[in-house]
């Protein structure tokens, strides 16, 4: 295993393990559960929004390592950010698990989450990687209902 690939292992595996921002907001402007009924990944994502900065973005749920190391990364990096960037980041984000093209201006965008460039690589893992982000999209786009992978 290369020097890259082990230090991207840690990472994904230290995000599991200590997982940032578990826990619920109180006091969210919005919350919404996303399912993957393939693993049985559920987590419930919240935000509390300042005009359309994020102010606070956390989850609570369960799921594999992958699903939740990538939730825990999406809220570290969002925090601060605007609507408009977390939209970006998820095309992004999205971009890079499914194995599309990436440019060199998106990829500088993706910080830690590039960790995650492997997941294309097995199919299934990509909803398992998706699913927080999905959640979060849900909730930008005023969903009510659960969001599922399938």
């Amino acid at each position: 295993m290369s020097e890259i690939q082990t230090l991207y292992q840690d990472l994904i595996l230290d995000h599991n393990k200590n997982p940032r921002n578990f826990r619920k907001i109180e006091n969210a402007d919005r919350f919404l559960e996303g399912y993957n009924p393939l693993c049985g990944d559920r987590y419930t994502v919240y935000v509390k929004l300042n005009g359309d900065i994020v102010d606070d973005i956390s989850f609570v749920g369960s799921g594999c390592a992958i699903s939740k190391a990538s939730a825990s990364v999406m809220t570290s990096m969002l925090k601060g950010k605007t609507i408009h960037e977390a939209q970006e980041l998820f095309t992004i984000f999205h971009k890079l698990v499914t194995g599309e093209h990436i440019s060199n201006q998106e990829r500088e965008k993706l910080g830690k989450l590039e960790v995650f460039s492997g997941v294309s690589a097995f199919p299934t893992r990509v909803k398992c990687a998706s699913l927080p982000w999905h959640t979060l999209k849900g909730i930008i786009e005023d969903k009510n209902t659960v969001v599922s992978t399938e």
